[in-house]
């Protein structure tokens, strides 16, 4: 496992296009201002020893160099022992829907990216505690199984989009089973399910699933986003925006959010809906209940002793920019009679 301590040093690696740009205009200049000096011929017999591959190696090289010590400033660990923590938390499942109707503007900038904000934010406020995410539309899929790296479960989810999922719809009964084999410590006793969504096409039986859910010790909130007013599902090409999604009659379809359905879901799951339409309500209400929720311990296990291994690189960047250093612009004697490089043509 290794980690990176200054990633901003990639940055760096902007100058080596423009030393190659650099490069070629200069070997441009010096071709041209040979050419009015005199013919190839006679250049050839002026310097002899001139070379033309020369120059690009001891580019490569000092490119080379240059690279490794960029390397060295990011500063690469690597881990080398994996040990095992006990940690203290609950068990916190999100399920986030990705059908087209989260795409409506009518909350800004959309209501998958509300979504996205309310789970980030929850996350931020989460401590040890275990955190999965659960995508669905037509069908149910895990982003990422339960684990207690947030960082990834806050990358994932940026990643979250209705191409994710193969065929549109809402399976909220798929992903409220997938949910339940998330919670893989038979010790933990507070797990909880939080789903996010707009509330349309929700089949009749989510009810009993969730009901079904919560007996085996699930708790269920769910998050609502959306007006109830609805808005239009934009159909965009490259983010510019090409039109509305129309039904069969040619007419624009308005999706609207069903709060009601969502509360009955919270309701059947001894849970409780919120509104997620202002993003500090339902991130403030959730962080307070699995605050004072009883936490179990775990294990779980990480890499530590990271070592940095910055040394390697600043060993062959220098060894690069020492060879370099040392290789001249003109031909190798030795190597002229070998014609390696067939310059002599």
């Amino acid at each position: 496992m290794y980690k990176l301590e200054e990633p901003i040093y990639f940055y760096l690696f902007a100058i080596i296009p423009v030393i190659v740009v650099v490069f070629l205009l200069v070997l441009w200049w010096k071709k041209r201002t040979q050419k009015k000096f005199a013919n190839p011929f006679l250049l050839s017999k002026i310097a002899p020893n001139t070379s033309t591959f020369k120059p690009v190696l001891k580019l490569v090289f000092f490119l080379i160099g240059l690279s490794f010590l960029i390397l060295s400033l990011v500063n690469p660990k690597m881990g080398t022992k994996l040990k095992t923590v006990k940690r203290e938390g609950v068990d916190v499942v999100f399920a986030l829907d990705v059908s087209k109707s989260m795409l409506a503007e009518d909350i800004a900038p959309n209501r998958l990216e509300k979504a996205k904000q309310i789970i980030s934010k929850t996350i931020d406020k989460l401590g040890s505690d275990r955190v999965g995410i659960i995508i669905y539309a037509g069908n149910a899929y895990p982003l990422l199984p339960i684990t207690t790296d947030h960082a990834a479960a806050k990358m994932f989810l940026q990643n979250a989009n209705p191409d994710m999922v193969s065929s549109q719809g809402t399976a909220i009964n798929e992903a409220l089973t997938l949910a339940n084999t998330y919670y893989d410590n038979d010790e933990q006793t507070n797990r909880f399910l939080i789903i996010i969504s707009d509330g349309e096409d929700h089949q009749e039986e989510t009810k009993q699933v969730a009901q079904n859910i919560a007996n085996e010790g699930v708790k269920v909130y769910t998050v609502g986003v959306g007006t109830e007013k609805g808005g239009p599902i934009p159909i965009k090409l490259n983010s510019a925006l090409i039109g509305y999604k129309k039904d069969r009659m040619g007419e624009t379809v308005i999706t609207k959010r069903k709060p009601d359905v969502l509360q009955g879901i919270a309701d059947a799951s001894d849970g409780t809906y919120f509104d997620g339409n202002k993003t500090e309500n339902p991130v403030e209400a959730i962080e307070k209940i699995i605050g004072n929720a009883q936490k179990s311990e775990f294990e779980t296990k990480q890499f530590s002793d990271y070592k940095d291994q910055f040394q390697w690189f600043v060993a062959i960047g220098l060894l690069f920019l020492i060879l370099d250093m040392f290789l001249f612009d003109k031909k190798t004697k030795w190597l002229k009679k070998v014609d390696l490089f067939n310059e002599e043509s």
